[in-house]
């Protein structure tokens, strides 16, 4: 860990405790999310996590940003991350299938693999989650193994359903709203990931194991198996 802080706004700051993302990152990172918290109080407005970083966004009226930097490595001094299972582990269904998850055919063309071999895979470990962004509630999980990595779509689709599966190198998430998108969809998951009433079910440091179902649990648990093509 090397812990460098730079000026993202007049009154933000980023916290940059890594260079590279690592799963091994995210023990020290929500640690460090939790000391910040504690240690800014009422002066926090917000706080985000992400991959090697965290976004502070403080009281301009209360803190100078050289108030806010030297409480930050007073507060970081020492820092010692949280045990790698802190977080809730959640297992979410997945519904593999080609008419719902489109590249799962390619992906395993490129890996010499089977698609159902590619299923296994892909439910085989516990998935962190990094960060959340680009949509309410879209988690960024990683890492799929490296013979599964895929690069995103050169031309994104204008509509991915709600609870797609989807890999982008070696990052893999679950559309939790209908969106644009250039991930390699691979399956669907039939559960509300999130909603503005209960916010996101998945949050930074969470872990999440993909579990694979058939087509009439996917439905049984409320899934929408229209395929890709009908969706467009």
């Amino acid at each position: 860990m090397n812990l460098r802080i730079e000026s993202a706004a007049i009154d933000s700051l980023m916290v940059r405790l890594f260079d590279e993302i690592d799963e091994a990152n995210m023990p020290w990172l929500i640690a460090a999310a939790e000391q910040l918290r504690q240690a800014f109080g009422a002066q926090l407005i917000d706080l985000v996590p992400s991959y090697t970083t965290l976004l502070l966004h403080y009281d301009l009226h209360a803190l100078s940003e050289a108030d806010a930097i030297t409480l930050i490595r007073s507060s970081l001094h020492n820092l010692q991350p949280l045990a790698a299972d802190t977080g809730t582990l959640h297992a979410i269904p997945v519904w593999y299938h080609q008419s719902v998850g489109p590249e799962l055919p390619a992906i395993a063309q490129r890996a010499g693999l089977s698609p159902e071999q590619v299923i296994a895979q892909h439910c085989s470990r516990d998935y962190p989650v990094f960060t959340l962004g680009f949509a309410p509630g879209f988690a960024y999980m990683g890492l799929v193994d490296e013979a599964l990595a895929s690069a995103r779509l050169g031309t994104p689709r204008q509509r991915v359903p709600r609870g797609s599966v989807g890999i982008a190198e070696r990052q893999t998430a679950i559309y939790p709203l209908t969106s644009p998108g250039g991930w390699n969809l691979i399956g669907r998951c039939p559960l509300t990931l999130f909603s503005a009433e209960r916010g996101s079910l998945l949050q930074p440091g969470d872990r999440v194991r993909f579990v694979s179902i058939d087509h009439a649990e996917f439905i049984r648990l409320g899934g929408d198996d229209t395929a890709m093509e009908a969706s467009a």
